[in-house]
């Protein structure tokens, strides 16, 4: 939004020529001693007794008198001529005196006339003070340049004076020729730079967010991407990355999954798309859930699988809570036969393409019968989901029966936060980071980048984690946001072990 210094100008400066009037009075003065010097010198050559016709003084002015009666006989000629010479210069006197108060009114009157255009117009007065009052012999220099205006037009704005060329645009540097311009602080700029510099554009069509029916500029702003877009791309079908949440862009097209999911760019580099790639993550998580002592005995299945195929195993699971409306991770505890992706597919175009599945069964050996996680997510965003998942088989490998869904979710947002934290800004108290470990998995991943097959991560993906921890810690949901707040705040004050041993008695989170 403009600032609220600016103001909006229209037909601000004046103009005017550098020329002065002082020759022209200099000019006047001598025209009347000549014509009275010229008047004498004819009288000296006439005869005596004649009398002068009348004389004009003056082109504009048409002043007339009487030149008076004299002869070669009259003694008190020098008195005569001296009254003469008295009275041409009362007479140029009076001449200049009338020009300057035709010029003052002159003036005066344009002032006003330009005080009611500007009434009428609506617009607003200047934010400095007026341009200075120069007089006849005065110098001006310009405000641009700071150079003498010596001849030619000007302009006076904000409290100075520019050569035309010199008044120029703060953003750009070129002249500003137009009636109207903005203003701020003390800078002039041309409408159509100012309104790039501070009207936000939208990020997904590239176009000047338009306003609404109040006249306001209303835009929707990502929390986190502080991604800026105009509301109607809510509306109108535009592909929204199903791990970042970002809106596409019109001028870079996401990748389709081909279940109603897109996938940007972004995410796309780091993004685990069959069982296969997954597996050394799934034990790497393993690993750091036993560098927590929390050791998981049992060999727990893991599946990566397509939308309809999770969506279906929820259906079949007796139990359980779901985080709607998009679950991405399931632990189940019944024997079920599901589709899992066997061979990655690969990208045709701007879609998956050479995907192949097999059907699973699942037998239950123990009281969690298998991992099921949704593909063609991140490799943070999948192992954070990992961490969630196996949290729940922990606990209920380890007997921790019916737990309320907020202590049990909340539980395990906390060991995904962890795991997370670990990852984004290793050496923090949450444990070892698990790259490492992962890192084996990249050599049959060509979707990962450079970074993340050497075990380490690029700034990007860094901020990925920071958004999916983001996520954690404001979910807006009873079971899954306020769960996590509650743990979270109890796992600070008393450690994981304290927490985890006043569940397993109370059932609750230790105050």
């Amino acid at each position: 939004m403009p600032p609220s210094g600016v103001n909006h100008l229209s037909q601000p400066c004046i103009s005017g020529d550098s020329s002065s009037s002082y020759a022209d009075k200099k000019s006047g003065w001598m025209k009347w001693l000549s014509k009275i010097f010229r008047s004498g010198g004819n009288r000296g050559g006439s005869g005596g007794g004649s009398r002068h016709p009348h004389q004009h003084l003056g082109d504009q002015e048409n002043v007339v008198w009487r030149a008076p009666a004299r002869s070669s006989e009259d003694p008190s000629k020098a008195h005569k001529e001296k009254e003469e010479l008295d009275r041409a210069i009362a007479l140029s006197l009076a001449e200049d005196l009338k020009r300057r108060n035709r010029h003052r009114w002159r003036t005066e009157n344009d002032e006003a006339i330009a005080r009611e255009m500007q009434d009428k117009m609506n617009l607003s007065p200047y934010p400095s003070v007026a341009p200075p009052q120069f007089h006849p012999g005065d110098i001006r220099y310009c405000g641009g340049c700071k150079r003498a205006i010596s001849y030619g037009n000007y302009l006076g704005c904000m409290g100075t004076y520019f050569h035309p060329g010199c008044f120029c645009c703060r953003s750009c540097g070129y002249p500003i020729t137009e009636h109207e311009f903005s203003l701020s602080g003390k800078d002039p700029y041309h409408k159509s730079c100012f309104k790039e510099l501070t009207h936000p554009k939208c990020e997904v069509c590239h176009q000047f967010i338009p306003t609404n029916r109040a006249g306001l500029i209303e835009y929707r702003c990502h929390p986190f991407w502080s991604q800026k877009y105009c509301p109607s791309h809510e509306h109108d079908n535009t592909a929204r990355c199903c791990s970042c949440e970002r809106l596409e862009s019109w001028n870079a097209r996401y990748i389709s999954l081909g279940d109603g999911r897109s996938l940007c760019l972004e995410c796309m580099e780091s993004a685990i798309m069959d069982t296969g790639d997954c597996q050394p993550l799934y034990h790497s998580i393993r690993d750091y859930y036993e560098g927590m002592n929390m050791r998981i005995d049992q060999q727990i299945p893991m599946l990566l699988v397509e939308r309809q195929a999770l969506n279906e195993a929820i259906v079949g699971e007796k139990h359980g809570f779901h985080h709607m409306p998009e679950t991405r991770g399931l632990c189940l505890s019944e024997e079920q036969t599901v589709t899992s992706i066997l061979k990655r597919p690969r990208i045709g175009g701007h879609r998956l393409i050479g995907m192949r599945t097999q059907l699973q069964k699942l037998t239950r050996r123990c009281e969690v019968t298998a991992i099921l996680v949704l593909y063609g997510l991140p490799r943070l965003l999948t192992g954070a989901i990992l961490a969630h998942e196996l949290m729940h088989g922990w606990l209920r490998l380890k007997g921790y029966r019916n737990l309320n869904p907020e202590v049990e979710e909340g539980i395990c947002q906390v060991l995904s936060y962890m795991w997370l934290e670990s990852e984004v800004m290793p050496g923090s108290k949450s444990g070892p980071s698990t790259s490492t470990a992962s890192s084996s998995s990249s050599s049959s991943s060509s979707y990962y980048s450079s970074s993340s097959k050497k075990g380490g991560k690029s700034s990007a993906e860094n901020k990925l984690g920071e958004f999916f921890m983001h996520q954690i810690a404001n979910d807006a949901s009873t079971a899954y946001g306020e769960g996590f707040r509650a743990a979270n705040a109890a796992v600070n004050k008393y450690g994981l072990r304290r927490t985890l041993d006043h569940i397993s008695m109370t059932g609750s989170f230790p105050v």
